[in-house]
């Protein structure tokens, strides 16, 4: 990587205009101007997780929607191995060689040169680009913007766009990345959520065989709400790694009893409680709370097929009590959003998304209550934390690729 990213000034105020988007591009690329058909924009989803957290890298199941809040890149190829993208909201830029990536230096950038890592370790050839990028996705707010960069920067850094390879393997290509370039630990569920979204629909996967389905989602009958604490997510590689380390040392311990015993996907909550003593009251809290997630989410999907948003709602209490609780990956910012969205009439449940220690909430709403949760936590938030929040309800979209926009001039 050839050097720190530079800082310049605001390109956009409106980064969810594809069009002005390709704009700002051309104010800093002058191919853009005078050929605007050499422009391409990709965009990646984020991601709100309805229920199974720290499931998918226990070989377990989740059940994620690609949102409509989504991260954008307009770029022209450079035609050489050069690689530099700009921040439309700051005009901070970017940049690396392909050929010379060097090692990662602890900033945004780490994603889209970690993605371009990865695409070389696959095979997947890759070409430089200028671009500029803009998000609606709220950093640190457990909502993926991580994924989506990853995503987005496999379409924009290949030709054909995507590689020519399908959906599960980029997104498979971008956790190698965020595994082995960034160093964070993290399962499947974020990438592949973001590469295979359907459009109202969550996606179920089984992160051991990779399966997965879309589960249609009655929003004719409810909305999802993401509520932003305002807190950014203080789950950093170290904490993320150390909780994927308690589970994997739980399962060394509950092989040597049981050697069909591979993943906490495995173990039921029985087995669990016959060996507890052997495990230590942390890493039995940490392995029930997985076991039972599991649980969830199929309960979930049973409650989804059977139009029972009750049950639904009540999946998703459960599941936030057991982060809080037997998993330890809440906050007190995300516990008074939970609170004061189940003290809200309309709403039918309400937990924590995604990694921890910070960020989103997500609650699943009735139709026609989505301004009066709104309405609750901006009168309510601010005075029990001190904190500023955002609230967005969110629709399930398709997966990253490219974007569809009429010629910018």
């Amino acid at each position: 990587m050839t050097g720190r990213p530079t800082g310049g000034g605001p390109l956009l105020d409106d980064p969810s205009d594809p069009d002005a988007l390709r704009v700002a591009l051309g104010r800093i690329e002058p191919r853009a101007r005078h050929d605007p058909g050499s422009v391409r924009t990709v965009r990646a989803p984020g991601r709100v997780n309805l229920i199974g957290e720290h499931t998918d890298y226990n070989d377990g199941f989740v059940l994620p929607a690609a949102i409509d809040l989504e991260l954008r890149i307009a770029l022209v190829p450079s035609g050489d191995s050069r690689v530099e993208l700009t921040l439309a909201g700051t005009g901070e830029r970017g940049a690396f060689d392909l050929d010379a990536i060097g090692p990662a230096t602890g900033g945004w950038l780490d994603y889209v040169a970690g993605t371009a890592w990865s695409l070389w370790e696959a095979g997947v050839a890759t070409r430089g680009f200028r671009g500029v990028l803009a998000s609606t996705i709220p950093a640190s707010a457990g909502l993926s913007s991580s994924a989506a960069l990853e995503l987005a920067s496999a379409w924009a850094l290949t030709d054909p766009a995507g590689g020519g390879v399908d959906p599960l393997t980029l997104a498979r290509i971008c956790q190698h990345a965020e595994n082995g370039y960034v160093g964070v630990q993290c399962g499947l569920m974020d990438q592949a959520a973001v590469a295979l979204g359907f459009e109202g629909a969550a996606i179920l996967l089984d992160c051991r065989s990779l399966e997965w389905e879309p589960v249609p989602l009655p929003m004719d009958r409810c909305s999802i709400v993401v509520c932003d604490t305002g807190s950014p997510r203080r789950l950093g590689a170290s904490q993320y790694n150390a909780r994927r380390a308690q589970c994997e040392a739980a399962v060394t311990i509950l092989a040597a009893a049981d050697p069909a015993i591979h993943a906490l996907r495995d173990v039921t909550p029985a087995m669990l409680e016959s060996i507890r003593g052997r495990l230590g009251d942390e890493a039995y809290r940490r392995c029930e709370h997985v076991v039972r997630e599991d649980e969830r989410v199929m309960r979930t999907i049973v409650a989804l097929e059977t139009g029972d948003l009750q049950a639904v709602g009540r999946c998703l209490v459960e599941s936030h009590d057991s982060l809080r609780d037997l998993f330890e990956v809440s906050s007190p910012e995300l516990d008074v959003m939970v609170e004061i969205a189940m003290d809200t009439p309309g709403v039918l449940g309400s937990r924590m998304t995604g990694a921890g220690f910070g960020g989103s909430t997500v609650a699943l709403v009735e139709r026609g209550a989505e301004q009066r949760l709104r309405d609750a936590v901006l009168r309510e938030y601010p005075a029990r934390t001190g904190l500023t929040p955002r609230v967005f309800t969110v629709e399930p979209v398709g997966g990253a690729g490219v974007l569809e926009s009429r010629l910018a001039t």
